[in-house]
């Protein structure tokens, strides 16, 4: 009963950010954009695809989890919260979503940082560092899930990390074309 006054108490904050998480789940795609665009010719075939099909899995399994916990938070605002709360269905759909997210989730998030470091090391898209950082990251990330509450921040932190380098290389590669420019 209490379990079901504190969930119905955050599920508008909680239905709003479910309902912001296609556009996290867009710009995830674009960011996959940038680094297979930066990639080009340099782009290896083997690595690309699980690249790739992690980034998609990634997101579909993210995706699935919300849709299962805005499922649970209607039913609880339509009036059967008493009748849920006590449910196996309840206690089903909740399993569901942390596995979805704390196991398979973070799981192709650890194995798109793998794949991500491997190409940048190959091809030289971001510092070594920045690559070596992403092995680290995603081995901490695959096998301390479910130990260290906080880890799960780790994949966003990363992926804002190697962004902010894009967008700095970017933005320093077009004011010295423009500086060559004005100078011809």
């Amino acid at each position: 009963m209490s379990e079901a006054k504190g969930f119905i108490e955050h599920a508008k904050p909680i239905s709003l950010a479910l309902n912001m998480l296609p556009f996290a789940g867009i710009s995830f795609l674009w960011f996959v954009g940038v680094l297979r665009d930066r990639l080009g010719q340099l782009e290896d075939r083997f690595f690309a695809t699980v690249f790739f099909g992690s980034a998609l899995l990634f997101l579909a399994m993210i995706f699935a989890a919300a849709s299962v916990a805005s499922g649970i938070i209607k039913l609880l605002l339509s009036g059967s919260s008493l009748n849920l709360i006590g449910s196996g269905t309840y206690a089903l759909a909740r399993i569901q979503v942390y596995q979805t997210m704390h196991t398979y989730a973070i799981k192709m998030a650890g194995v798109f940082m793998f794949s991500t470091s491997t190409i940048s090391l190959r091809t030289g898209i971001v510092p070594r560092w920045m690559a070596f950082t992403g092995f680290a990251l995603a081995l901490l990330l695959l096998l301390s899930v479910g130990t260290i509450e906080w880890i799960l921040l780790v994949f966003p932190l990363w992926v804002l990390m190697i962004s902010l380098y894009v967008l700095i290389d970017n933005f320093r590669g077009a004011s010295q074309t423009a500086t060559t420019s004005a100078q011809h």
